[in-house]
């Protein structure tokens, strides 16, 4: 009996064939690893688009970050001189740092602003986590409207809370106090929201599962759901963090005391006798905006997959 064996294509002549007619798509992990979906072009049009459009818009949002950045690298001369240049013609030089750091308290202002950043960014976690939690899982009389009254209030514009904040403080006796910086701003409606949206996503037969196994309904939220939301957390940690450290309408109202001034309000007292010194403003912005930037860059992974797992990010 004689077997025929079909010939099998060449399969070099068949990868030319197919790279000659038409591009390769990326497949499965590779195009999971590339962000596009599976048999999607690498340089489709409407992805080309939105590049180019990306970096148009990430330009202009650098723009005047790098104009305060040079500026504060400028003589005060040539800082004021007009028509304004990106490059002074005496060159760059440090005297406006130099003339914050000597003449303002720059390590006990960046203390003051890590301890209340710290600890409103603990705080708020902590409540808006229990919150969105008890709305997102617990079935109560109320919800509902306890919940659509949380988003309601995140319309309500801070500036209109701050006197009766500043009597409430008064009447506690809180005043000059890092308590008077930290607890008015715990509160984060927003945050309950995005929390709230993360947790409805966990799976149920998870904490169904725990509590066959006995677990109460804290010990289900701590050691079950809590570990499942490390992205959301960081990423509402994060924002909360910037917030509280960016603050400076607040601190500078509840505080008079030069020993709990806030980086943002301490640097706002470095002034010039000879008027508004435009070098010495921007060091003072690069100064403040500085520790921010360094906890961007090394968290910003963390803020777009905790963002993207809530339905914001179109995922």
């Amino acid at each position: 009996m004689t077997t025929t064996v079909a010939p099998q294509p060449n399969a070099g002549a068949a990868g030319a064939a197919v790279a000659g007619g038409r591009r390769r798509r990326p497949q499965g992990r590779f195009a999971h690893a590339a962000g596009l979906r599976v048999g999607e072009h690498f340089a489709s049009p409407g992805r080309i688009l939105a590049i180019v459009t990306l970096v148009v818009l990430a330009v202009f949002w650098l723009l005047p970050f790098l104009w305060a950045v040079f500026t504060s690298f400028k003589s005060e001369t040539a800082a004021a001189a007009t028509p304004v240049s990106w490059f002074p013609s005496d060159g760059f030089t440090t005297d406006a740092y130099a003339s914050v750091l000597r003449e303002g308290n720059i390590p006990l202002w960046t203390w003051n602003s890590l301890v209340t950043a710290v600890a409103i960014t603990v705080i708020t976690l902590t409540v808006s986590s229990l919150a969105a939690y008890a709305l997102a899982r617990i079935d109560f009389r109320g919800r509902r409207w306890l919940f659509w009254l949380i988003i309601a209030s995140i319309i309500v514009p801070p500036p209109v809370l701050i006197v009766p904040l500043f009597y409430e403080m008064l009447t506690l006796n809180l005043v000059d106090t890092y308590w008077a910086i930290i607890l008015p701003q715990v509160v984060h409606p927003a945050m309950v929201f995005v929390l709230k949206k993360f947790f409805e996503q966990v799976p149920v037969e998870l904490e169904d599962a725990a509590r066959i196994d006995g677990a109460g309904r804290l010990r289900v939220f701590w050691s079950v759901v809590l570990p499942l939301s490390r992205p959301i957390l960081a990423a509402v940690s994060i924002i909360v963090f910037i917030g509280a450290w960016n603050n400076f309408l607040w601190p500078f109202i509840i505080t008079s005391d030069a020993s709990l001034m806030t980086l943002p309000v301490g640097l706002q007292t470095v002034k010039s006798a000879y008027g508004l010194q435009y070098a010495q403003t921007m060091s003072s912005a690069v100064l403040a905006a500085l520790p921010l930037i360094v906890v961007f860059l090394f968290f910003q992974r963390q803020i777009i997959k905790g963002f993207s797992t809530t339905g914001f990010g179109g995922q």
